[in-house]
């Protein structure tokens, strides 16, 4: 994989999670109401996370590195 395709999955995993990090804190400290948001956030997860699968499936299935030498 790339360098740079690398670079910026890390850098919006971090960001995920400081996200994540600010929102509890801000529940812990009942600022906000944590039982709505963090079912809208397991959801938007959930869609994420099928989009990322149906992807990943179409690259590794229809879209194949025909590269004679990794064979």
């Amino acid at each position: 994989m790339n360098k740079t395709v690398k670079k910026v999955i890390s850098y919006f995993l971090i960001a995920l999670v400081l996200l994540f990090t600010a929102v509890a804190l801000l529940g812990i400290w009942d600022i906000i109401s944590l039982e709505d948001i963090i079912k809208k956030m397991f959801v938007s997860l959930m869609v994420v996370f099928a989009a990322a699968a149906v992807i990943l499936f179409i690259f590794t299935v229809l879209v194949k590195d025909e590269d004679p030498s990794q064979q």
